[in-house]
Order: C-alpha cells, then sequence, then structure tokens
C-alpha cells in the first residue's frame, strides 16, 4: 500500500552550523518527501525559527514570506568585517569613544523605515546567483539599498564591547546591515556576534522542534496545512467543481469569513484546504447577489490542492 505523503508545516529551532538548506535536506530524509523548502533563509552562523513546508505545503511557502520577524542580537562594537558579521575577515578595529547614552540613541534612531543596503555575503540573489556564492568567486556586488522597517526595539543591554537588543522587523531586513549601520552611526562600527530569530509572523520559536530530536517527535510536530495561513475562509459545498477549475459562485457557497475584493481568501471542503483564491466582490456583496437570484462568479482560483 502506497504510503500517504504528509503535507504541512514545521517549525525548526536551527542550530548554530548548519545552512537553511542542510535543514531542508534533513527533513526529506525524516519525512521521505522530495517536496520541501523553507520560508525565509538563516544564516549558518544564526539559529532560532525556520518554517519549512513539506509536501503540498511547499506551494503556502510564499504567502509567509512578506510576514514580520524577531530576532534576538549581539554585536561588537568597535570591529568592522567584510561579512558583516563575526564569521568574516576583520577589515577595521577602533576605539569605542561612546557614552551608554549615546549607543541606546543610536540604536533607536533606527526605529521606522529606511534604506539598507544587503550585506555583500547574503543569501540574496543578483543575476540568479546568491551573492555569498559570488563574494567566494572575488566578485563583490553592492546592490542598491532596499526600504526596510524596524518596527520594534527593546532589550537593550551594554556591557561593552558587546551590545545586545530584541528587534522586529519587516520582511527582508537584514540584521548584520542593522548592525553595521549602528556602528557607522556611532563612529566605531560593529559586527554581529550572535543572531536568534523567535518569531515568524504568528509563529513562535518557543513552538519548534530541533531537528536532531527524536524522529516521532518531529514528525509529531508538523502543523496541518488547514492552520497555516490567517487568510478569510470559504467552505464551498463541492470540491470536484474546484478540483475540475471551475471558479466558484454564489451557489457554491455554504459559509465565508468577511474579506474584500481582491483579498486571498482559503477555500475549504470537508475540513481541507483544497485552494487559494482572489475575490472577485466584497462578501457584503454576496446577499445582495442571493436576493437577486443572481449566481455570479465570486472567487478566482489561484492554487488548487489535490488531497485525495
Amino acid at each position: 500500500m502506497e504510503q500517504k505523503i504528509i503535507s504541512g508545516l514545521l517549525l525548526v529551532d536551527k542550530d548554530k552550523g548548519p545552512t537553511s538548506h542542510d535543514i531542508v535536506n534533513k527533513v526529506r530524509n525524516i519525512f521521505n518527501v522530495k517536496q520541501v523548502g523553507h520560508a525565509g533563509t538563516l544564516d549558518p552562523f544564526a539559529t532560532g525559527l525556520l518554517l519549512v513546508g513539506i509536501g503540498k505545503a511547499t506551494r503556502l511557502l510564499e504567502y509567509l514570506q512578506g510576514e514580520t520577524k524577531v530576532y534576538k542580537v549581539k554585536m561588537q562594537l568597535g570591529i568592522i568585517t567584510d561579512t558583516f558579521d563575526i564569521t568574516g575577515t576583520v577589515m577595521e578595529e577602533n576605539n569605542i569613544n561612546n557614552s551608554e547614552r549615546e549607543i541606546i540613541e543610536a540604536i533607536n534612531s533606527f526605529i521606522g523605515t529606511y534604506k539598507q543596503v544587503p550585506p555583500a555575503y547574503s543569501a540574496k540573489k543578483y543575476q540568479g546567483k546568491k551573492l555569498y556564492e559570488l563574494a567566494r568567486e572575488g566578485k563583490i556586488i553592492n546592490l542598491p539599498p532596499r526600504e526596510v522597517t524596524i518596527y520594534e526595539i527593546s532589550d537593550i543591554k551594554i556591557e561593552l564591547p558587546y551590545v545586545e537588543f530584541t528587534t522586529k522587523v519587516s520582511a527582508g531586513t537584514y540584521i548584520r546591515s542593522l548592525c553595521m549601520d549602528i556602528g557607522y552611526k556611532l563612529g566605531c562600527g560593529a559586527t554581529t556576534v550572535e543572531l536568534r530569530r523567535t518569531k515568524v509572523g504568528k509563529f513562535d520559536v518557543g513552538n519548534a522542534v530541533r531537528i536532531d530530536e527524536n524522529i516521532e517527535k518531529v514528525k509529531g510536530h508538523v502543523i496541518p496545512m488547514e492552520e497555516i495561513l490567517d487568510l478569510p475562509k470559504i467552505v464551498i459545498l463541492d470540491k470536484t467543481k474546484v478540483y475540475n477549475g471551475i471558479h466558484p459562485k454564489v451557489e457554491d457557497l455554504i459559509s465565508y469569513d468577511n474579506f474584500k475584493k481582491d483579498d486571498l481568501v482559503q477555500i475549504f471542503a470537508d475540513g481541507k484546504l483544497i485552494a487559494i483564491a482572489m475575490a472577485e466582490r466584497n462578501s457584503s456583496f454576496i446577499e445582495t447577489l442571493k436576493k437577486q437570484s443572481r449566481n455570479e462568479r465570486i472567487l478566482t482560483l489561484e492554487k488548487v490542492f489535490r488531497l485525495d
């Protein structure tokens, strides 16, 4: 009898050392499935929360890419490396002539939106190749700055030359670059020495599992596809129509959350997530259509998941 492939999201608490790709390969081996991916890279020296999609849930990962992230970071003032972290080559060493008040003010000055330059040694791609791959070849690519948002900075602790803090940031923010920018503002430079991701959107590292734990424990931590996204939910009568690519109309709906035109929504049937769709109408207009006996299309299918 053919084994049913598990589909869902695994919260992994990554150790220092392995790459995100290494974690994906370990998950492939544990679950004996090829279709595995992650939502948001963690550098090898970083630890913490990595979201790993398994089976059909890999097709949901793109909807998690834009989630906010929370990090705990420790940086060392007075030092600059080529990678913006302690694993790189030291390029400069400077005296630290800043008071605690100046350091705190400099850190807090980055709360808000600013233009950040990605590190040359990162997983960001340039012409299809990762920056760190190009850097290893001696090709340093300086990408243009991009807007990022630092929502919160808290728990600042100073024991020079080290400074620790917790920060909540927008997707695409490089904490290594943030530390580098703080160092530039202080005039002494800074590099990241420890980095731990504790949250991605609603997911918390406290609910994650270490990949080297008991295999059955790891398997028991998979979050079902139905619980991954927080998009509005729509329950339909006949999943066969959706499986055949027929866009849901008024008559197909059993129940629905509130949504607006152009919102992404989840389509459920028999308690299972079977599709992601885009709304063509506001949900508030559906009752009007029913009263007028207008069986019009409500949703445009984006992705369909055949689960049987």
